[in-house]
């Protein structure tokens, strides 16, 4: 038997992590995309508990994440940061609930799947159903959003190169990193000393792509996971993409300066044109042109592309995603998907 209210056929949902600023998005998500759930609980670490949170407008309390908390929840959201993931996802799992990772404490389990719905609608890739479902794993956004890009370009342009500079922002280390840098921020202005316990070094005012010995997760561990994400969701039907990850002073929004160097002449019109379709939107207006600010609590994937000034073959295509927004509404798709085959009643 699973929790799942017999009557109206709808499951109960847990965000482990709830708190996060991923939890409010896939709070936000599951609303919006109107999953079938009698049930939200928000769980989190004992520095959240008692917190009010909204859940479809109700007030909602931050409870533990306990068995009993847990025990009849169908789908358990781990959106927590990697560190409190990893102390609590085996009681999600022990409890029953079926598992989508947010936070990738679980991408190195061997019986995960890491997914990317818009990746493989995008390649074709279609997946065999079944009864049980393994925890799954939400693929990073700027892995995703680079593998949507390059896929489209290279269906009118075969590619010989691309190379891409990731600017990843303060969010990437959840509400932790998003205050740390207002606080430096605001200590910077006031000629204070500058709190560091999260990214080691200053980040406001301030760009940089060695971060240091103790930062969790580091730039070089982000920017191999970028890589090691787009293989795996690509299978090897896109060329990989060479990555330099950088720590840019801004809150929110992960964007991307992609270097292209195509086998033949193509014309920026025919990339664009090529590029805009279903989770992309290319623009080259004030208005909404790629940028932290246009990108935020936006679906899409906003990308914009013109001519290397050099000539040749190159072009350089610039692009922005919400990088909580986009994970959130992936792994609502992967709950949707996962709850297809989950069994309802008992089983006979």
């Amino acid at each position: 038997m699973t929790g799942t209210d017999r009557n109206s056929n709808l499951f109960k949902v847990a965000i482990v992590g709830g708190a996060s600023l991923k939890g409010k998005e896939v709070r936000d998500a599951l609303s919006e995309r109107n999953f079938p759930s009698v049930d939200i609980k928000l769980l989190d670490d004992e520095d959240a508990l008692g917190q009010l949170e909204q859940v479809n407008d109700e007030p909602t309390f931050i409870q533990s994440v306990s068995p009993e908390q847990l025990e009849g929840v169908d789908f358990a959201f781990l959106a927590a940061d990697q560190l409190s993931t990893a102390g609590n996802w085996s009681t999600a799992r022990d409890a029953g609930c079926d598992l989508i990772d947010l936070s990738y404490a679980l991408e190195n389990n061997t019986d995960v799947e890491l997914r990317a719905p818009w990746v493989e609608r995008e390649l074709g890739h279609t997946r065999a159903a079944g009864l049980k479902t393994a925890p799954v794993v939400v693929a990073h956004p700027a892995a995703v959003a680079m593998a949507i890009l390059l896929s489209r370009v290279q269906k009118v342009a075969p590619l010989r190169l691309a190379s891409a500079v990731i600017g990843l922002p303060a969010s990437e280390y959840g509400r932790r990193g998003m205050d740390e840098l207002h606080d430096q921020t605001v200590n910077l202005l006031s000629f204070q000393q500058m709190p560091t316990a999260v990214f080691g070094a200053q980040s406001a005012f301030n760009m940089y792509v060695q971060s240091v010995k103790d930062t969790q997760p580091s730039l070089a561990e982000s920017e191999a996971r970028i890589v090691r994400h787009f293989v795996k969701i690509t299978g090897g039907a896109v060329i990989t993409p060479s990555v330099l990850s950088v720590q840019t002073p801004v809150f929110h929004g992960c964007t991307m300066a992609i270097f292209l160097l195509t086998e033949g002449h193509a014309t920026a019109t025919a990339l664009q044109k090529a590029l805009h379709g279903p989770h992309v939107t290319v623009s080259d207006s004030a208005e909404d042109y790629p940028s932290n600010v246009n990108i935020a609590g936006v679906d899409n994937i906003l990308a914009s592309l013109r001519e290397d000034g050099a000539g040749g073959n190159g072009y350089w295509l610039f692009a922005a995603c919400d990088n909580l927004r986009l994970p959130s509404l992936l792994a609502v798709e992967c709950a949707e998907e996962m709850a297809l085959t989950r069994p309802r009643g008992t089983l006979q």
